[in-house]
């Protein structure tokens, strides 16, 4: 089975202007309001990939119940702690000449409510993956994801991390199966620009030294790099579209990755997935379908 945590899940209210003036009245042109969080985008494009995964993690208020009606209007599981006050965050998307976000913040989550996760957790079996994805609220501890992986380090479970800095790399200690930081995200880990693609494998297998199984590398326009657990190393241009929305191409890589792995046992194959995966989604206004990933595996 396939689980994926959101430990702070929003409604994403995305608007398209011809321009945007700060300080004046601006009317879209374009809008659409999706649940949205890491995790749970990752969830929603292995549904549409053909895989079952139950989505977990906290919401609250009229905007969570939202989020889980979106959820099971895709055909998504979900087994959310359900939080008696405050309501899930909001997240403003501003596309005009450049892409500005807004981002709430979101109810508070107490230790009651973060025992019920973890019980939750606990339950998984050998085999099983666990895709921890996205950001902290700041009413849960900085080592959240430490906490879980520390818990769950010795059952089997193949746990994906997609996570940024400091939570990626306090995490690594515990192998997690698969990390997808991208190429600036990792050389802001080491506090580096990284120019070309020797100086990212570089740093990309500094993290391997660190713990971290296989690292897949995102790098937008640029494609992917992976290098695997045995040594192997993989680049992929990324196919050829026109960019529509970035938002959410990386949980589809992630999402993608899985699905191929999970149907080849190869990770060349789940490599390729996952690079037509993120780039179906980018191209699209919503999130990658399964023919518009394998007509992008074609050209791969």
């Amino acid at each position: 089975m396939i689980y994926t945590v959101t430990f702070n899940p929003s409604l994403d209210y995305i608007i398209r202007l011809d321009s945007f003036t700060a300080g004046e009245i601006n009317r879209t042109k374009y809008e659409q309001i999706l649940g949205g969080g890491k995790g749970i985008n990752v969830s929603i494009v292995l549904k549409n990939l053909g895989f079952n995964s139950t989505a977990l993690g906290f919401i609250a208020g009229f905007t969570g119940k939202e989020i889980e009606r979106q959820l099971q209007s895709f055909g998504c599981n979900s087994n959310f702690v359900k939080l008696d006050e405050g309501n899930s965050r909001i997240n403003v998307k501003i596309k005009a000449e450049n892409e500005t976000e807004i981002n709430g913040q979101g109810p508070v989550i107490n230790q009651a409510a973060l025992n019920q996760l973890f019980s939750q957790l606990d339950a998984l079996q050998k085999d099983d993956i666990l895709v921890l994805a996205g950001s902290i609220p700041n009413t849960l501890p900085d080592d959240i994801y430490e906490k879980i992986m520390s818990r769950l380090m010795d059952k089997g479970i193949h746990i994906v991390v997609d996570a940024t800095c400091n939570l990626l790399l306090n995490v690594l200690k515990y192998k997690p199966f698969l990390i997808k930081p991208n190429n600036h995200e990792l050389g802001e880990m080491f506090n580096v620009v990284l120019k070309t693609d020797a100086e990212i494998v570089e740093y990309a297998k500094k993290l391997q030294e660190k713990g971290a199984q296989n690292v897949l590398i995102s790098m937008a326009g640029d494609g992917a790099i992976l290098l695997t657990a045995d040594g192997q190393f993989f680049k992929s241009a990324a196919p050829k579209g026109i960019l529509i929305n970035s938002v959410g191409a990386g949980d589809s890589m992630v999402a993608g990755f899985i699905t191929g792995y999970l149907e080849s046992n190869d990770l060349k194959q789940a490599f390729h997935m996952g690079v037509a995966t993120g780039s179906a989604s980018a191209f699209s206004e919503n999130l990658a379908t399964r023919p518009e990933v394998e007509a992008l595996l074609q050209t791969i």
